[in-house]
């Protein structure tokens, strides 16, 4: 935070922002073979998805209001969802659609289809290339593959570098982040090279508080405290967004699995949390080795966004506006316990400290009191009557630029 200068988001990051729900699928190798992490062995043999269906993965996201979605087009283990060039390794060399079938293609046109952003993940890791240990030829290797999947498949929202396997290996992030701003200059990078997004360091969802969307450093991975080195041209608004499987420690469908299904209370406190803390929100969803999305997995995820709903679709009043002191005033006396506070980020993440009060018989009453607001606040407190509420900045860079000021009772 000690930038002389307040950085801002660009164009594609303010969008980005906004979209808040994102919803990851893991689909592979693992999914045939009950894991986490192929070693690359597996054959293509076990890839067949019968009932593989894109649009209903795509229709659940939907409609629970989700704005993108990401695919494992290649996972660790180094088996490619769609028939690349570049190794036999691939949907390609398996019975299902007979060997002519195209999982990202599918995934893409279903969210073409349904008008949702499509992002794609790329292993950097690979266990199954032979070419890996050789750091000239698999650079080559694995930009080819970038390539493809940039050029074939329209366009993407975001694209996913994970850190995981990678530790001490040096790719050329300079020419794979050079490629992704040729082919796709709208995607959002992920965490790597020169990325326009962070990890928030962890697989919880979870986002501390305060979660600046300033920062120079993010976490490698889960399995090591290094920090990933950035190019010195990643800019200093580094959003963080929060990655966390449906099913809690499993990516990947695995078989006989429902005690892993996190409730429906976890759930709400993972957004409170994330989307909550100003980030977005990644859920996994791993589809079945049907090719479809399990109908629990379905129903929980449903029952989370109706309660978000439920809870936040009718603010009791909202406002906007700028400055140290902004007032909502209500029709009459009102059951208050949540506030939703959104920044005009685009102006830069201003405020440093904030304190929320109801009016109280002529008196102010502290409700909150709290630091960062960035994209979103949500305040949860304990049910007040009141006719007015109060934010006061007591501490910011340059004037506090309020988007929104919303009341809530659920």
């Amino acid at each position: 935070m000690n930038h002389t200068v307040l950085a801002t988001p660009s164009e594609q990051q303010l969008r980005w922002q906004d979209m808040e729900l994102g919803m990851f699928f893991h689909f592979g190798m693992n999914t045939f073979c009950d894991r986490e992490w192929g070693n690359g062995m597996d054959s293509p043999e076990l890839f067949n998805p019968t009932e593989f269906d894109a649009l209903q993965w795509v229709r659940t996201a939907k409609k629970a209001g989700f704005s993108y979605v990401i695919l494992t087009a290649k996972h660790h283990e180094g088996f490619c969802l769609w028939p690349t060039k570049t190794t036999d390794y691939s949907v390609k060399s398996s019975p299902w659609r007979d060997g002519q079938g195209d999982v990202v293609r599918e995934v893409s046109e279903a969210c073409k289809q349904e008008g949702i952003h499509f992002g794609i993940y790329l292993s950097p890791w690979d266990r199954h290339e032979p070419c890996y240990p050789d750091k000239e030829a698999y650079d080559d290797f694995y930009t080819a593959q970038l390539t493809e999947l940039l050029t074939q498949y329209g366009p993407l929202v975001e694209v996913w570098f994970d850190g995981a396997g990678s530790h001490g290996r040096e790719y050329d992030w300079r020419r794979i982040i050079g490629l992704v701003r040729e082919h796709q200059p709208d995607a959002i990078v992920f965490n790597m090279g020169i990325p326009n997004i962070r990890w928030v360091g962890n697989e919880e969802g979870i986002a501390p508080y305060p979660c600046w969307n300033t920062a120079e450093v993010a976490k490698f991975n889960m399995y090591i405290n290094d920090m990933v080195t950035w190019l010195p041209e990643t800019p200093a608004w580094v959003p963080a967004e929060c990655d966390v499987p449906i099913r809690k420690d499993h990516w990947f469908w695995h078989p006989n699995d429902e005690q892993s299904l996190r409730s429906l209370d976890n759930l709400i406190d993972i957004y409170y949390r994330s989307v909550g803390h100003g980030c977005n929100l990644l859920l996994n969803l791993a589809p079945d080795n049907r090719g479809l999305l399990d109908e629990l997995d379905i129903k929980r995820l449903m029952e989370l966004t109706d309660e978000i709903k439920r809870r936040f679709s009718n603010p009791i009043a909202e406002t906007e506006g700028e400055g140290s002191t902004i007032e909502l005033s209500f029709e009459s006396e009102k059951e208050v316990n949540h506030v939703i506070l959104m920044e005009a980020i685009r102006y830069g993440e201003r405020v440093r400290n904030y304190v929320l009060e109801a009016e109280q018989q002529g008196e102010w009453v502290e409700l909150v009191r709290g630091s960062a607001i960035g994209h979103k606040k949500i305040d949860k407190f304990e049910t007040i009557r009141t006719k007015q509420l109060r934010l006061r900045v007591t501490g910011s860079f340059d004037k506090a630029m309020i988007r929104n000021f919303a009341a809530y009772y659920c």
